[in-house]
């Protein structure tokens, strides 16, 4: 499809559910264009081209990289396949836009970090929750001051069971890595986010199981303790074994705390229930959303962002360093599942300590 000089070209990688919504959201904006699709089956590349004729639509991310002229390769592929794509259209001179989570593996995540040095590159990671008008406005109070120093964070999630992904591989632990990578990859980023003024956390202790005795390496309850130096703690709970889907955050500082809720019937629905409390120490008061919360909005305003990283350089929301801390956390959170053991961080995130098999 023909872009004018003012337009960023995308190149999207996987055209599954979620796929379809991140090419809605490029082709939506004005200062975007909608390049090139990969999609990897004969059928999705058939809706590619239905749904957008004039994109050239591709069977692998390799053919469109020599043949496309993209600025950012947007990765909405299954989690074991986002490094070698990652890997190629950094090397191609492209930015990346990558789902989360950035990678597999840790040190599949320190060479995606090398490769964009060297090619003067950015990796923007998917965690959009950070530009969230209900998540995000958390941080924004935070950062305010309004209820002193964050102590303690409690992200919670209870909801239906996983969609199973095109082929299953969300319930393939070789292709997903760890259920940990999927949702909780999101809240160990908030919690680590929200605080960041305590340096970066020290430990991590994690207790998981499963409902189903098939699967037993795919945790559907997961609770996880994350400390810092300081004594700054956050607490990640997650069960997929549920109905819905109901997100709750609590803040607690020196002298406040924020409350926030968000409920649906599934996590796209257009119409949440959504609550926000703030105590400053001397009065609660309830917030009103200045937008609607929901991930469809979010990914609306993370392709935004990824046009003024580009064209205006802007730092990513989520940058490389904060996609490897996020799958550092959930991995380190699945190693004290199994050795049922204190995680040291540093040494963990830094490759120093191997991961349990």
């Amino acid at each position: 499809m023909p872009s004018t000089p003012q337009q960023v070209r995308f190149g999207l990688v996987g055209y599954g559910a979620w796929g379809r919504h991140h090419a809605q959201a490029i082709a939506a904006h004005p200062e975007a264009v909608l390049t090139a699709v990969v999609a990897p089956s004969e059928a999705s590349r058939r809706l590619a081209q239905e749904h957008f004729p004039g994109v050239e639509v591709f069977a692998t991310a390799q053919q469109m990289l020599e043949t496309a002229a993209v600025e950012v390769v947007d990765v909405v592929a299954p989690n074991h396949v986002h490094f070698p794509i990652a890997a190629a259209a950094l090397k191609a001179g492209c930015h990346v836009l990558l789902e989360k989570p950035m990678a597999t593996t840790l040190p599949d995540c320190h060479a995606l970090i090398a490769l964009a040095a060297q090619a003067g590159r950015q990796i923007m990671v998917g965690h959009e929750l950070r530009l969230s008008s209900q998540w995000g406005r958390i941080k924004e109070l935070i950062d305010q001051g309004t209820i002193g120093v964050p102590w303690n964070v409690l992200v919670e999630l209870s909801r239906r069971p996983y969609r199973l992904g095109s082929g299953g591989w969300r319930y393939d632990p070789e292709r997903v890595g760890d259920w940990m990578l999927e949702e909780p990859v999101h809240f160990f980023d908030l919690a680590r986010w929200y605080l960041e003024q305590h340096g970066e956390p020290a430990t991590v202790y994690a207790s998981a199981n499963a409902v189903d005795d098939s699967r037993p390496s795919l945790h559907d309850n997961v609770t996880a303790i994350v400390r810092h130096a300081s004594g700054a703690q956050a607490t990640i709970c997650q069960t997929l074994a549920a109905f819905g889907h109901h997100q709750t955050v609590k803040v607690t500082g020196s002298k406040g705390a924020i409350w926030a809720s968000w409920s649906g019937a599934t996590d796209r629905v257009p119409d949440p229930v959504c609550t926000m409390r703030v105590y400053d120490g001397e009065s609660v008061e309830e917030l009103e959303l200045h937008l609607p919360s929901g991930e469809l909005i979010e990914l609306r305003q993370e392709i935004d962002h990824c046009i003024r990283v580009v064209r205006e350089g802007l730092p990513p929301v989520a940058n490389a360093n904060d996609g490897l801390w996020s799958v550092g956390l959930c991995l380190a959170a699945g190693a004290s599942t199994q050795s049922r053991g204190i995680v040291e961080l540093d040494a963990f995130i830094q490759g120093d300590t191997p991961i349990p098999q």
